[in-house]
């Protein structure tokens, strides 16, 4: 399953013109980049969707393994991630996965492209490592990083005041009935 969503992705976004390279990308002008950014994330919000329907599904991170997993009543998706940032609701604030206490190095690989994205286009909220921003911008954040490495997907998890702003990579899908 998971190769077929990654081949539809991939024939969707090609015939777009979307075939280049990671760094290709982040050498782009600002305005290509955001406006394929929030195209691109909302088809693969679709396909994730896509997978589970109306069906209500739990979420979970396991940092030391660098997986994240989504489990339905009847099948679990999992699928390699990475740790765009985290969002905290009580002060507004975003801290970049490229320099989180929380987040193991090899797990911020994609907020890294974003700030060396946002270097290259002069862009501060890309570049300071805690920025004041709305929960919709640290979405935007997501979407950039999401671009920038042609992963899969998105997802932004609650964690009690805090949400989790994440990317995955290819996503195996294993029915559980």
């Amino acid at each position: 399953m998971g190769f077929l969503l990654n081949s539809i992705v991939a024939l969707v976004l090609s015939a777009g013109g979307v075939t280049d390279t990671a760094q290709q990308r982040v050498s782009e002008p600002a305005e290509l980049v955001l406006g394929r950014a929030d195209s691109e994330i909302v088809l693969k919000q679709k396909i994730l969707q896509g997978i589970f329907g109306k069906q209500k599904y739990d979420w979970d991170v396991d940092l030391d393994k660098g997986v994240i997993r989504f489990t339905s009543a009847t099948k679990m998706v999992s699928a390699p991630v990475q740790v765009i940032g985290t969002y905290n609701t009580l002060d507004g604030t975003f801290l970049w996965g490229w320099d989180h206490p929380s987040v193991p190095v090899r797990l911020g690989a994609d907020a890294r492209r974003a700030r060396q994205f946002g270097k290259r286009q002069k862009l501060p909220l890309f570049t300071t490592r805690k920025v004041e921003c709305t929960e919709d911008q640290a979405w935007r954040f997501t979407a950039v990083a999401l671009y920038l490495s042609g992963a899969q997907g998105a997802y932004r998890g609650p964690s009690g005041t805090t949400m989790v702003f994440m990317t995955f990579g290819d996503m195996t899908v294993t029915p559980l009935k």
